[in-house]
């Protein structure tokens, strides 16, 4: 049986300097993904729009399915070296407020500037339920480690107050992704407008709550200081 490509082989695909058939074979997916969906995206379409011959286009990517989730590892790769890179043990000189408020608006901001990233997961969530795999797949290998790595920064930041760290996480990257589908996929400027500042600006404020809460009330301070 033939091993998927998975996206960790093509993590560089998208340096400028070094063009290649792997990095056009990206480019002719993303083209026939976004015009004909995923269930009619057939090799034959991308090799076709690859400009490449099929036996060269399975010599890099060995199925639908592979190549698909290394163009969202591609597509996704900004943010995701942000969030994998996030330290593990507390850092005083960075507090957590800046740390996540950078991640959200960077989270926000790559889909506003690159509309295929919305397609892409419009093709997700509507292919989940006849391609159940495909969905997994994107889970198991882009959002999961992201997720893992995220719960354990948070966990690291012992002045949030978190309880729970991997709750935590979940709640801050869905509210994200719950944002991205309301205000974007499902068109809901008009109905439920929501200024995108605002809405990083009251996450990172439950986020932080905890913080806030064991911080030296006023009146402490100010007897402290007559002593």
């Amino acid at each position: 049986m033939k091993n998927r490509s998975t996206p960790s082989q093509f993590s560089n695909l998208s340096n400028p300097e070094k063009p290649d058939k792997a990095q056009a074979i990206l480019s002719g997916a993303l083209q026939v993904f976004t015009k004909h969906g995923y269930a009619a995206a057939s090799m034959d379409r991308i090799a076709s729009a690859a400009g490449v011959s099929k036996p060269t286009l399975y010599n890099y990517f060995q199925d639908k399915q592979g190549l698909f989730i290394a163009l969202i590892h591609q597509l996704t790769q900004n943010n995701s070296q942000l969030i994998l890179n996030l330290p593990t043990e507390p850092n005083l000189q960075t507090p957590p407020e800046q740390v996540l408020r950078q991640m959200a608006t960077a989270v926000l901001n790559e889909f506003a500037n690159n509309p295929a990233l919305l397609t892409l997961m419009r093709l997700i969530i509507g292919e989940s339920e006849r391609f159940p795999e495909l969905a997994q797949t994107h889970l198991r290998e882009i959002i999961k480690p992201l997720m893992e790595r995220l719960s354990l920064y948070l966990a690291s930041q012992p002045q949030l107050q978190l309880s729970d760290p991997v709750v935590a996480a979940r709640i801050f990257t869905g509210s994200l992704v719950h944002y991205l589908i309301i205000q974007n996929i499902l068109q809901g400027d008009e109905i439920l407008p929501l200024d995108r500042d605002r809405m990083v600006n009251g996450l990172i404020q439950l986020m932080v709550a905890g913080e806030a809460r064991v911080e030296t009330p006023p009146v402490e301070r100010a007897n402290s200081s007559k002593d």
